[in-house]
């Protein structure tokens, strides 16, 4: 059976710098990871597209028309984040049109292979107007590969450069493969019928050391904290966030 065809996107390219900080640029920082994560994809026998391999300026919808023509499986495009003051943040997240289904399945594997490396995870966030999410005719990711203005995120992502992108690389892997994931376990901490009113209410969650992120139970907006395999260290963190003043409910995470 022929694997998937992933379609790897380094963002931003040509005039357009991305977030730029001491020097560094966005953009270069993506195009390097992102041809050394197909170039994995491809030795282990994924056949890979590149939106770009060079530095040119596309517009966002030109990467998802490349993506549409080229028959592909899977989009995966990758970014920094970055921050209004410098080192307010630290962390890696994964943005998704809807967190449901195989795009979801493909950010939480890349996000928790990730957070392997030593970042902390932000999680996964829905973000329907992004074009290269939206305009995309297959499941999309767009990998926030820490932030650029935080001295941490920076060191680690040279650092561990090698490892960040086999990381991405099993992460996206374990998601096309087809296996079932295992079951896991969040609490859910505030159910909104407002984005807005839950990203607020995940920034405190956040600021408060938690992992957490935001899924989307349509017509509602979900914040759920933490990710564990077992019920029982569910209901502690649980017992944790009551004592913090949160209402809770446990749920099972989805694949």
């Amino acid at each position: 059976m022929a694997k998937p065809t992933i379609i790897i996107d380094a963002g931003h390219g040509g005039f357009d710098n991305g977030a730029q900080y001491q020097g560094r640029r966005e953009k270069d920082d993506n195009l390097r990871l992102a041809l050394a994560v197909g170039n994995r994809l491809r030795e282990d026998g994924y056949p890979v597209v590149f939106t770009r391999t060079e530095d040119i300026y596309q517009r966002p919808i030109e990467k998802a028309q490349i993506a549409n023509a080229s028959g592909g499986d899977y989009f995966v495009s990758f970014h920094r984040n970055a921050s209004p003051e410098p080192d307010m943040y630290s962390g890696i997240q994964t943005l998704v049109f809807r967190n449901e289904g195989e795009p979801a399945r493909l950010a939480q594997q890349i996000n928790e292979q990730l957070s392997r490396t030593g970042f902390r995870n932000l999680g996964v966030e829905v973000r329907p107007n992004l074009v290269v999410l939206r305009r995309t005719q297959m499941p999309a990711v767009l990998v926030e590969t820490g932030f650029i203005n935080t001295d941490t995120d920076n060191r680690l992502f040279d650092a561990e450069f090698d490892r960040i992108a086999d990381a991405i690389a099993a992460g996206i892997e374990a998601a096309v493969s087809g296996g079932k994931t295992a079951k896991t376990y969040g609490v859910q901490v505030g159910l909104y019928r407002r984005y807005e009113n839950a990203a607020y209410a995940l920034a405190q969650v956040l600021a408060q050391g938690y992992d957490g992120l935001i899924r989307e139970r349509d017509p509602y907006f979900a914040v759920v904290v933490g990710n564990t395999p077992s019920l029982e260290e569910a209901r502690r963190l649980e017992q944790q966030l009551q004592r913090n003043g949160y209402d809770t409910l446990i749920v099972e995470n989805e694949a």
